[in-house]
């Protein structure tokens, strides 16, 4: 019998409450926390639709909850948010903390094939594991009515799963995504420390691979990129994507936005847009 998500925390806001559990998580070997926002309810038999919001490199489960202001929409929309945290964490893996972009906090939402590193699964964590998790323990949610979304690795993870998952979330979107991870710095020291050097491998968690492959999309891709993002021209490489996209005719919403960056400041600047995307998918 799988324990129960115990009750961390709970904080009203706009009608709702955001709320933090911590569960022991038999895929990951570990105990996890995610939060959900629960939106105010009409009636006590209502159920919501989920988001999934995936964070970035270093973020835990609490970064897009306090800083993104996310909320508001939800609220107005009637959707729940949950944020999972973005690796597993305590479990003393050897050079697990060395490095900001790798290991704790930075699980890039794959299933690693590398023995060191098997308890970085990620992948099942969010497709399998969480929404099992979710269905079981809250009655107020509709983990069949779901969309994903996520910023920066967690673009990445948002983009990868829902194009090997089209019939699990109606619609994704991500603010300025790792698209081709095979491709740049970040991705290149996850992925070989994580899955070898297998680069077909590689293939399997990369976005723009992906979509050559997975392109029955019905609903609009939305992205959006600030233009004074560092990481733009070598970590995040927006234009491939775009390029694969329409080489497949697969419905893409790229907004470029002048002068922001890569920070929570550009997140919640874009954020009521894209879970008003989600909504309208959610509605269908």
């Amino acid at each position: 019998m799988e324990e129960k998500p115990s009750e961390i925390s709970s904080t009203k806001m706009f009608g709702g409450y955001n709320k933090r559990y911590k569960h022991f998580s038999p895929t990951l070997g570990c105990s996890m926390t995610f939060h959900i926002y629960f939106p105010p309810s009409p009636s006590p038999s209502h159920k919501f639709p989920v988001l999934y919001w995936l964070s970035g490199l270093t973020c835990s489960d609490e970064n897009f909850i306090v800083k993104s202001g996310a909320q508001r929409a939800a609220s107005s929309e009637g959707v729940a948010l949950i944020a999972p945290d973005t690796s597993p964490r305590g479990l003393g893996v050897e050079g697990e903390a060395d490095s900001w972009d790798f290991g704790v906090g930075a699980g890039f939402y794959l299933n690693a094939t590398q023995e060191k590193w098997k308890n970085w699964r990620m992948y099942d964590y969010v497709v399998k594991e969480l929404p099992k998790v979710l269905s079981e323990n809250f009655e107020q949610i509709d983990t069949s009515r779901a969309s994903i979304s996520g910023h920066s690795m967690g673009g990445h993870g948002a983009l990868t799963i829902y194009l090997k998952n089209l019939d699990k979330y109606k619609s994704v979107s991500a603010f300025a995504p790792i698209v081709n991870p095979i491709n740049c710095p970040w991705g290149q020291k996850a992925f070989s420390n994580y899955l070898g050097d297998e680069k077909s491998d590689w293939e399997e968690y990369d976005a723009t691979c992906l979509i050559s492959k997975y392109n029955n999309v019905l609903a609009t891709i939305l992205i959006d990129q600030g233009e004074a993002d560092k990481f733009l021209h070598d970590q995040l490489l927006a234009h491939k994507f775009e390029e694969a996209c329409r080489k497949v005719d697969v419905p893409l919403l790229l907004r470029l936005q002048p002068g922001y960056d890569h920070s929570y400041y550009f997140i919640s600047t874009f954020i009521d847009d894209h879970i008003r995307h989600h909504a309208q998918a959610l509605s269908l």
